[in-house]
């Protein structure tokens, strides 16, 4: 089981004082909150990538080849690439590069994006997200496993004997999960391909979530991949700790009441009660997010999303220090406890290395 923080990188003001980070500061904040992931123990940094204020993720492979430099085993990914808005060729450049620099500790999450003016930007119409989805994700799959490719589509321009440069790393491209909150399309998507699915799992009840993982399980095993508890699962959360809980909804309030994406809409009490969004005692993390397990089965990641709503980077490292010390180690335990056998880990490069060396030799005795 791996355990994370994903940032989606919004400069808002914080609600106690008024003051408004840089962006300078925000992207510095972010380097910081990544090296602290790794000091504490967890396993996953992950970036979104927007394009529009009030947002700074821009160049997700920029960022996590600066984090690549400064950390030794933290996992580096994103939380959401635009599958829809971003050139398949250019994402197979990025991502391998970042590979090699990284020494294979890269994955990534794919996304359509539910900002509509991003896709004009990028000459690209929303109201073909799902069609764009699918065909540029077609072609990345083929660009990181053919080195010579001939494609022809609807969207760009066609190929003809096209390598991208570099080549995956060890001849193993980085793995894929699938992000989305609302389009089965997505989850079919991934079961497809027998890649990693993704639900954000922070503004929905867990009815809604459990649909699409529900049919995600379901595909993967249609497609062949394996059974459908096999399928490999990750999770978003939103968590503000405290070490009394009463402490942690008397501070956290004043950020909810003025986030972007609150603000205006339920009581804190409504959206904690009805999504994932746990404002606690690090017990009281604990337990709802075992409860996952419950709703969803056995799944392979959680990341949880920390520093947003105006947080001050201080609080967010403290966060992280509860998260890290008191929260991550006993989820390891209790979610290894009771964990079928065949229930996989999440993939690394290193496991998907060694089954590609399995599956060569494999293949060598056969024809031999």
């Amino acid at each position: 089981m791996q355990f994370g923080i994903f940032s989606v990188s919004d400069v808002t003001t914080d609600p106690t004082t008024g003051r408004t980070p840089t962006e300078a500061e925000r992207i510095k904040a972010m380097v910081t909150i990544a090296l602290k992931a790794e000091e504490v123990g967890l396993d996953v940094f992950a970036t979104g990538e927007h394009h529009n204020p009030p947002f700074v993720a821009s160049s997700p492979t920029t960022m996590l080849g600066y984090v690549a430099a400064r950390t030794e085993k933290l996992i580096l990914s994103t939380s959401t690439t635009l599958i829809t808005t971003n050139d398949p060729v250019k994402i197979a450049e990025d991502f391998a590069m970042l590979q090699h620099l990284a020494d294979g500790r890269v994955d990534l999450m794919m996304g359509r994006g539910n900002t509509g003016p991003v896709y004009p930007w990028f000459g690209q119409d929303i109201r073909q997200g799902i069609p764009l989805a699918l065909e540029n994700y077609n072609l990345l799959h083929r660009l990181w496993r053919e080195d010579v490719v001939n494609w022809e589509g609807k969207f760009r321009t066609p190929l003809q004997g096209f390598t991208s440069t570099p080549r995956p790393l060890d001849d193993v491209p980085p793995f894929v999960w699938h992000g989305s909150i609302r389009s089965p399309e997505i989850a079919e998507q991934a079961a497809y391909y027998g890649d990693g699915f993704f639900h954000n799992n922070i503004f929905w009840p867990a009815t809604h979530t459990k649909k699409l993982i529900s049919l995600y399980r379901r595909r993967f095993e249609h497609y062949g991949h394996g059974r459908a508890e096999e399928a490999i699962v990750g999770l978003g959360g939103q968590v503000f700790m405290r070490k009394n809980s009463q402490d942690a909804v008397k501070e956290f309030r004043p950020y909810f009441d003025n986030a972007p994406v609150y603000g205006g809409g339920p009581s804190l009490e409504e959206f904690t009660r009805e999504t994932p969004l746990t404002v606690g005692s690090p017990q009281e993390v604990i337990d709802r997010t075992l409860s996952f397990r419950d709703s969803f089965g056995h799944y392979q990641r959680q990341l949880f999303l920390m520093d947003h709503a105006g947080l001050p980077l201080k609080t967010v490292l403290e966060q992280l220090d509860l998260l890290g010390e008191e929260v991550v180690p006993v989820l390891r335990k209790e979610f290894a406890a009771g964990r079928p056998a065949h229930v996989p880990d999440a993939p690394t490069h290193a496991s998907l290395l060694a089954a590609k060396r399995d599956g060569d030799a494999a293949s060598e005795q056969s024809a031999g």
